[in-house]
């Protein structure tokens, strides 16, 4: 899950201000596609109550089974007669905003981990990383659903389980970054003049930090989005009524011999809002990796 660049160690300080993404965009077409696939996303479900044709979960059994491109319902209805459209537009509000949540765990509490165990080393950079190591033990969609069903199925435990499973990546990315500067001479100089520890960090380890971090932001993101997916799927995640793509996947196989849209206009979704993540974060991995930007 973690393909973030690793930082080349130079001679000198090589702290400097995280790339303006806007700038990288400009000078990077990958950058600039997937910026704009994702800005349309945050777009589309934060205008779903607006562009909405439909009330996403309002039944009208006298339409059910309409297939796409039907008048009044450009991409058809479920078994019930909710439109098509709708659902796939308020099932963005839900996904992005897992993906949100389950990155900020992750971000948060792995960096917190990998900083503390990249700069104190010794015992305890052995026993934070030996509780990673356990994490990592568990393949991530399977410790996701382990902990969702020891939590209870609900959207909010959906979040918690995919940011825990998000935890090793950062952990583990803030960590080596830290052992590279840690020995610099801009770090030790400093020290060396009596910078507390949270100086340090704060003022020259984390502006470091940011391009590689970033990058994984992304790519994390689009794996949120997939594992909430799954959840839903097996019945874990948001629960009936709630329109979500994973759910209405579900919901869709049922149909598949007759009405195979039921299932792939919201597999279609999956695919386009994960691609556009993905898409963001390799970019930004190839522009800000010194060793891939030519």
């Amino acid at each position: 899950m973690s393909n973030a660049p690793a930082i080349v160690a130079a001679e000198g300080p090589i702290r400097r201000r995280p790339v303006a993404l806007l700038e990288l965009a400009r000078k990077n077409r990958g950058v600039l596609v997937g910026l704009a696939l994702v800005a349309v996303l945050f777009l589309v479900a934060l205008l779903a109550p607006v562009i909405s044709p439909h009330d996403p979960i309002a039944t009208e059994p006298d339409n059910a089974y309409l297939p796409p491109l039907s008048p009044g319902h450009a991409l058809g209805t479920d078994e019930l007669g909710r439109d098509q459209i709708s659902r796939i537009l308020w099932g963005a509000r839900i996904s992005l905003p897992v993906a949100f949540v389950a990155v900020a765990v992750g971000l948060v509490a792995g960096g917190l981990i990998g900083l503390v165990s990249g700069y104190a080393g010794g015992l305890t950079d052995l026993l934070l990383m030996r509780v990673i190591d356990a994490l990592l033990a568990f393949p991530a969609l399977i410790l996701a659903i382990a902990l969702v069903a020891a939590l209870g199925p609900s959207l909010r435990n959906a979040m918690i389980a995919i940011g825990i499973v998000a935890i090793p990546a950062y952990a583990r990315l803030v960590r080596a970054v830290v052992l590279q500067l840690k020995p610099m001479e801009f770090v030790v100089a400093t020290r060396s003049l009596g910078a507390t520890p949270v100086r340090i960090v704060l003022r020259h380890l984390i502006p470091n930090l940011m391009n590689p971090v970033l990058v994984q932001v992304s790519l994390s993101a689009g794996f949120a989005i997939l594992a909430e997916a799954v959840l839903s799927f097996l019945g874990l995640g948001a629960q009936p009524p709630t329109p979500d793509w994973g759910q209405m996947i579900t919901t869709g196989r049922t149909f598949l011999p007759n009405d195979p849209w039921l299932a792939i206009i919201p597999g279609v979704a999956i695919s386009i809002t994960v691609y556009s993540f993905n898409l963001l974060g390799d970019s930004l991995r190839d522009a800000l990796d010194p060793r891939l930007r030519r």
